[in-house]
C-alpha cells in the first residue's frame, strides 16, 4: 500500500529524500532525439536551488525518469524577510497577467506582494516543501515539452516516489548510487562523463578551476593537496560535498570531515563494481569505507542489490537497522520498508 507524502516527509527524523520521477508509460520522452529535455531539467533544478529552501545534493536525468536527491533546509527560509520571499518565490513562478503574459516586475509590485501578510507565510511554507519544489520542477518542462510535441496530457506519471534517507552511510550509498545511473544502464563509460549528473557538474566545476590535480591529490591523502582544494565547491550551485563550516565556510554540506575528492574516489571505486562485479579496493577507499563504519564487502553487496533492482521498493533507507527499529516504534508500527535490506 502506497504511504500517505505527509508519513514519509518529516524533517524532525530526516531532512534528506531521494525522489524518483519517471515518464508516462516509462516512455523515453528525454531520449530518442529529444535529450535536449535533459539540459532544461538541469538548467531548472539550479534555478530552484537557488529559490527553494531546498538543497540539491544529487541528481541524474535520465532518458525515462528523473533522480533527484534533496535537503530540506525550512530553519533557512525562517531568516528571509517578506521581500526575500516574494523575490525567491517569483524566481519559480514568474508573475503573470490574466491573459498569460508576464507582468513587469517592479520595486512597488514587490512591495505590496511583501506587505500581505496572510500570503507572505503561505509562499515562505511552499519554498521549503518538497511537494511544491517537485511541482515546480516538472510542470512548466511537461508544458514545454507538450508545446514542442504540440500535443496536451500528462508527461510525467503523477506521483512521483520519495525515499526518506536515514544515516551517513545511506546517504553516501545513494549518491553514487544516483551518480551511477547512466554508468549502470550502459549510457557511459565513467563516471565525470556520465552526461546529465550531479557529478559531471562537480568534475567540471573543478575543472575550470583548475583544481582537478588537488581533487586526485587529496584523494590519495596529500596534505597539501587536501588543502588546496579546500572549498572547491563553495560556489557551486549543487550542495557541497564536504560540511566545512567548523573551518567558515557559510554553506552547509554533506559531511563534515569527507572531502569530494573522497567522494570521487569512492564512485570510483563503485562504477567498477557496477560494470565488472568486483574492483580493487586502494588503501584510500579502505579507509573512507573505515570511516563510514563499513567494509568492501558490506558496501558493494548493498550497492549491487540498489543496480539489481528495476524499481526501488521502500519509503526508508538505513544501514543501521537499530535505527530503523527505533523510528518504527516511534511510529507505533511494526517495521519500515527498507530500501536495501530486509525490514528491520
Amino acid at each position: 500500500m502506497t504511504a500517505a507524502r505527509n508519513q514519509i516527509v518529516d524533517v524532525s527524523v530526516t531532512r534528506y529524500y531521494h525522489c524518483i520521477s519517471r515518464c508516462v508509460r516509462r516512455a523515453f520522452l528525454c531520449g530518442e532525439g529529444f535529450s535536449h529535455r535533459k539540459q532544461w531539467i538541469e538548467d531548472r533544478l539550479q534555478t530552484l536551488a537557488g529559490a527553494f529552501a531546498v538543497s540539491v545534493c544529487g541528481y541524474a536525468v535520465m532518458d525515462n525518469h528523473l533522480h533527484v536527491l534533496v535537503r530540506l533546509d525550512a530553519d533557512a527560509a525562517n531568516t528571509w524577510s517578506s521581500e526575500d520571499v516574494v523575490r525567491r518565490w517569483i524566481v519559480a513562478y514568474p508573475p503573470k497577467s490574466a491573459d498569460g503574459e508576464e507582468i513587469e516586475v517592479t520595486q512597488a509590485w514587490i512591495d505590496d506582494q511583501a506587505g500581505d501578510e496572510q500570503r507572505v507565510p503561505v509562499l515562505r511554507a511552499r519554498l521549503a516543501n518538497l511537494g511544491w519544489f517537485m511541482k515546480a520542477l516538472k510542470e512548466p518542462l511537461a508544458r514545454l515539452a507538450n508545446r514542442e510535441d504540440d500535443c496536451k496530457g500528462t508527461f510525467w506519471e503523477s506521483r512521483y516516489k520519495s525515499i526518506a534517507i536515514l544515516d551517513d552511510e545511506a546517504l553516501l550509498a545513494i549518491c553514487a548510487y544516483i551518480d551511477l545511473n547512466p554508468v549502470a544502464a550502459g549510457v557511459t563509460a565513467s563516471p565525470e562523463a556520465s552526461p546529465h549528473t550531479s557529478v559531471q557538474q562537480r568534475v567540471e566545476h573543478a575543472q575550470a578551476q583548475g583544481k582537478l590535480d588537488a581533487l586526485k591529490a587529496a584523494a590519495s591523502g596529500s596534505v597539501a593537496g587536501r588543502l588546496a582544494a579546500n572549498g572547491i565547491e563553495d560556489d557551486l550551485w549543487l550542495c557541497p560535498i564536504e560540511d566545512r563550516r567548523a573551518q567558515g565556510a557559510r554553506r552547509e554540506g554533506l559531511l563534515a570531515g569527507f572531502s569530494l575528492g573522497s567522494y570521487l574516489l569512492l564512485v570510483d571505486y563503485t562504477s567498477r563494481l557496477c560494470r565488472q562485479g568486483k574492483a580493487r579496493v586502494s588503501r584510500e577507499v579502505a579507509s573512507i569505507l573505515d570511516r563510514l563504519g563499513t567494509s568492501s564487502d558490506v558496501w558493494g553487496q548493498r550497492m549491487q542489490r540498489l543496480f539489481e533492482k528495476s524499481r526501488l521498493l521502500g519509503s526508508y533507507f538505513c544501514a543501521d537497522r537499530e535505527r530503523l527499529r527505533e523510528l518504527a516504534r516511534q511510529r507505533g508500527v511494526h517495521h519500515l520498508d527498507n530500501l536495501a535490506a530486509s525490514p528491520a
